[in-house]
């Protein structure tokens, strides 16, 4: 879905009753919906007790429906056809302790760096090498802010393996690439609409030029609109292993989260990329540890 971003939304919160919300997403029936209304006049229950009571619907089915209420979407993962990859673990599993490691990752990037008003809604999530995780941080924050009631903005930044297109199931013909190089322009931004207030632009058609298409003043101009457009825009990059592409788009970020693999990523490497972007001026906000082993050809 292409988006015009001169009357975005606000995220709002729902005012249908669960009952309503289930029933739209498909998971109860106007005949089980009866059902629950009538066992819930009856035993004075609120309406996911009487759901429950008859085995209609499980608490996970009353959590999801909830949720929506308090602008706080999620998906479900037991749904046949998913919208986006379970790569995804906060769209699809909210309350999860590696969720909770998320949010907190937020509440300290919302303390230590995001603020509207000091223009200050940038940041990119850079890393030595492939493998260590960037693309699932990067992709995991953006929807965790979004939870949050930010209008938040997805860019993936990685010219040379991009992987936001396959996590989000997007077409990669237009994207980032195309939009520097002054083919497309921001229509190529995509609105998620199963997770309220999240966008996401893909990284477009792999180019033969990467860092001097991100060196480009066409960059600068379109991060100026997409600050004065979007509460957070995270920014996915490639490694520093392969070429200063990353380090270029922290500079124009002016923020950086940095990225390790705790069996990979050398520490002296590490040390020297976070020394690197401090004497470029970046300021790097914090540093991530991520203990899972993942495949360093699909993970990014």
């Amino acid at each position: 879905m292409k988006v015009n971003f001169n009357n975005l939304p606000a995220v709002s919160r729902a005012n249908r009753s669960i009952g309503a919300i289930l029933m739209d997403a498909g998971l109860l029936s106007p005949e089980d919906a009866e059902r629950i209304l009538l066992l819930q006049k009856e035993k004075n229950l609120r309406f996911g007790d009487a759901a429950i009571a008859l085995g209609i619907l499980t608490e996970a089915d009353i959590q999801f429906a909830l949720s929506r209420q308090f602008s706080y979407p999620y998906l479900r993962a037991v749904d046949q056809k998913k919208p986006v990859s379970t790569e995804l673990v906060a769209a699809y599993q909210p309350f999860s302790p590696c969720v909770d490691q998320l949010r907190a990752i937020r509440s300290q990037l919302m303390m230590r760096w995001f603020d509207k008003l000091e223009q200050r809604q940038v940041l990119a999530v850079v890393g030595t090498a492939r493998g260590e995780g960037r693309s699932y941080l990067a992709a995991n924050l953006a929807v965790v802010f979004s939870q949050l009631g930010e209008r938040t903005l997805l860019i993936d930044a990685d010219l040379r393996h991009p992987r936001q297109h396959e996590m989000f199931r997007l077409d990669n013909s237009a994207g980032l690439s195309t939009v520097l190089s002054e083919r497309s322009r921001d229509e190529a931004i995509v609105r998620i609409t199963d997770l309220v207030g999240l966008f996401v632009l893909p990284a477009g058609p792999t180019p033969p030029n990467p860092l001097e298409l991100l060196s480009r003043p066409l960059f600068d101009d379109f991060m100026s609109r997409m600050r004065s457009t979007f509460d957070v825009v995270i920014l996915d990059t490639s490694s520093l292993s392969e070429g200063e592409d990353g380090a270029m788009v922290a500079i124009r970020a002016g923020a950086a989260v940095a990225v390790a693999q705790a069996t990979q990523t050398r520490v002296s490497d590490f040390n020297d990329l976070v020394q690197g972007l401090m004497n470029a001026g970046v300021s790097v906000v914090g540093s991530v540890l991520n203990e899972v082993v993942t495949d360093n050809k699909s993970t990014g």
